[in-house]
């Protein structure tokens, strides 16, 4: 099936009411394309801006392994050399291990609902975090970490001297020319997410939609781009960049878990959870929202608000789907494969 006719039926069946796609392969312009409307109804465009969850770490990624190549960070330094104040258990632990999520970390901040309430400010939460205590050893299994990830917003902070948020602005999204706000920016309309589930849906405190959640700023999933922009996160991780030194690039691509077990919850939890330093390793994890003919050393990140980001160092693809669905009710497992399938058939691979 052709990308539109996969899109089509999608809609047709009422699984997603639109999204907005970028594809890039080799050297040839990028495409970004637009179907259907938001979980608002609003029509989506091609400069659509989505709050794309979780695809916010490919850039605290970037921004921490520059700090790394400007001699400013060690990966295997301990982090309590850096950030006061760390629970005691996570000061021997590393900006590697927390990169690949084999830090020992939980999955969130203890009582994550509770904490979620009008008042709380990313300060507030960056000082909670800093005291939590991982829950196992390093490197015992991979477990996906937002927690880990607000630790490395807080040491991103540290280093540089700057708000998180400001700081991914100056060193990542302007060099990279992207279009990205970590915070609300009320002069931008933002692509509102359907299907939110979870104890906030339909209040001022909703993931994804609300000016609240977005005030958070979080390092962890705060960040609202344009497909345009998530495609360029991902691209800044192929050999042929120049964001990263040559020794970074191929460091974040290969997997950093040594064959550990592990990643999100089930059913996605794998026997080898690879993943790199930030992006995530395609390896042959099944179940998986891209399709199985992108090599193991493909990479990339998801976004829970329904957001893919992923590239294909072999054939230099890269690719961002944004779609107007939050992934919890299971449409970007099932039909993320089928989606980026079809993005490699347009091309001929």
């Amino acid at each position: 099936m052709t990308l539109a006719s996969t899109i089509s039926l999608l809609q047709s069946t009422s699984l997603l009411p639109g999204v907005v796609v970028a594809y890039q392969y080799g050297y040839h312009d990028p495409i970004v394309q637009a179907f259907g409307v938001d979980g608002a109804g609003t029509a989506l465009s091609t400069d659509s801006v989505f709050p794309v969850a979780s695809v916010t770490k490919l850039a605290i990624a970037l921004a921490l392994l520059h700090q790394v190549d400007r001699g400013t960070l060690s990966l295997d330094m301990p982090i309590g050399t850096i950030l006061p104040g760390l629970h005691v258990e996570a000061q021997t632990r590393t900006l590697r291990q927390l990169l690949s999520h084999t830090s020992g970390y939980g999955m969130d901040v203890t009582n994550k609902e509770g904490r979620h309430a009008i008042g709380l400010t990313w300060e507030l939460l960056r000082a909670d975090c800093l005291v939590e205590a991982p829950q196992t050893e390093p490197n015992r299994h991979v477990q996906y970490s937002n927690l880990a990830y607000i630790i490395l917003g807080a040491i991103l902070e540290r280093v540089t001297g700057l708000r998180c948020a400001d700081a991914l602005t100056q060193t990542v999204f302007r060099p990279l020319g992207i279009r990205g706000w970590l915070g609300y920016n009320p002069d931008i309309a933002h692509a509102i997410i359907g299907d939110i589930r979870g104890v906030h849906r339909g209040t001022e405190l909703e993931t994804f939609n609300s000016p609240f959640w977005r005030s958070l700023a979080l390092p962890s999933g705060g960040l609202c781009t344009d497909a345009h922009g998530a495609m360029t996160l991902v691209q800044a991780f192929l050999p042929s960049g120049s964001f990263l030194s040559d020794e970074l690039t191929s460091g974040a691509t290969t997997d950093q878990t040594h064959g550990l077990a592990g990643g999100f919850m089930k059913p996605l939890w794998w026997e080898h959870g690879s993943w790199g330093l930030g992006p995530e390793l395609r390896g042959n994890k099944m179940p998986h929202w891209v399709d199985v003919a992108f090599p193991p050393h493909s990479f990339g990140h998801s976004g829970a608000s329904g957001m893919i980001a992923w590239a294909d160092p072999d054939n230099r693809l890269s690719l961002a789907i944004l779609g107007a669905r939050a992934a919890d009710g299971g449409w970007l497992l099932r039909h993320g494969p089928a989606l980026t399938k079809a993005i490699r058939d347009e091309v001929g691979i």
